[in-house]
């Protein structure tokens, strides 16, 4: 273990998923796959949505959005689980550290509020249909998209000026993937009791008060659906934010599991498994669930797939 003056630690070690080399190999390859199609499908709907001019509602903006998340999200959390199969172990800086810890809560806070704008967005389509369009101009659709991505970020910078100023003296092993708070303050050795509470208000804040606008407008969608009187009518209704709502769920649970109780989920191995899901299978599946789910965007998807197939195909020899 290596020291700054003072008796700081210089760099943690990740422990990652410890386990016979055979089963590392595989679950590198594994885990690198899904590393790979997560880029593909992601990027595929970023620019599939830009690309597209019959895609350029709100609904789909959002969606844009949410995908540009998870390429980024991903990226802050799977190279260092992949170098962790690799090296046994992985080693990161307090700077590198603090760095992802500070990108990963952003963009975990930036995502439940962007998917409490979805679903307020998804109220509107399937409440007040007529008025839709005047609800929710591309204007405001920016601002909510901006409030989410600003409150995501301020929350993150809130929570790490307050871990930052911990001490860590040692050891410097992480029983865990990638930097994430409980671990960190785990290994602290000051008073951790100010930024534990600053913590558990601000993952409250930002994690039940967006569940509570997405509760809230499920609730008023399917009383609206309900009053629908022909079957074939609340199955279209429904089918339109049944995607979004199966992506809510697996998210929520998952990170409600994790934060909602931060003391007791220290001595937890599981936590590891569950934020593999909400890290790494979320981001993978979301695309795949949208898009199978809405013909719009299939039905674009495939035109951009096969029209950038065309067009390489013409390419004289």
């Amino acid at each position: 273990m290596r020291n700054l003056s003072g008796g700081h630690i210089e760099e943690f070690v990740l422990v990652g998923f410890p386990t016979s080399p055979p089963l590392q190999l595989f679950l590198f390859v594994f885990f690198f796959a899904i590393y790979l199609l997560t880029l593909l499908e992601n990027a595929l709907i970023v620019s599939t949505i830009w690309l597209t001019p019959s895609l350029h509602r709100p609904m789909f903006f959002f969606l844009g959005h949410l995908s540009f998340l998870e390429l980024w999200y991903i990226n802050v959390t799977i190279p260092r689980l992949l170098g962790a199969f690799i090296t046994q172990d992985s080693r990161v800086s307090y700077v590198g550290c603090m760095t992802q810890l500070y990108f990963f809560i952003a963009l975990a806070c930036t995502e439940c509020v962007l998917l409490a704008v979805m679903a307020y967005d998804r109220y509107l389509a399937i409440c007040e249909p007529l008025r839709y369009p005047s609800l929710m101009p591309s204007s405001l659709a920016t601002h909510l998209a901006a409030a989410s991505w600003g409150s995501g970020f301020f929350s993150a910078m809130m929570k790490l000026l307050f871990i930052s100023r911990l001490s860590y003296c040692g050891p410097n092993i992480i029983n865990h993937f990638f930097c994430d708070i409980s671990p960190l303050l785990n290994l602290t050795c000051s008073d951790k009791e100010q930024a534990e509470l600053v913590d558990f208000l601000l993952a409250l804040l930002m994690i039940l008060l967006p569940l509570l606008a997405v509760v809230s407008s499920y609730a008023a969608i399917i009383a609206a659906i309900l009053r629908i009187p022909t079957a074939q009518g609340r199955r279209k209704a429904f089918s339109t934010c049944t995607s979004h709502l199966a992506v809510v769920v697996i998210y929520y649970s998952s990170t409600l599991f994790t934060y909602a109780r931060p003391r007791a989920m220290y001595t937890f191995n599981h936590n590891k498994i569950i934020s593999v899901l909400y890290t790494i299978i979320v981001p993978f599946l979301n695309p795949a669930i949208y898009c199978l789910r809405n013909k719009e965007v299939k039905d674009a998807f495939r035109k951009t797939v096969l029209g950038r197939c065309h067009s390489l195909g013409d390419i004289p020899d």
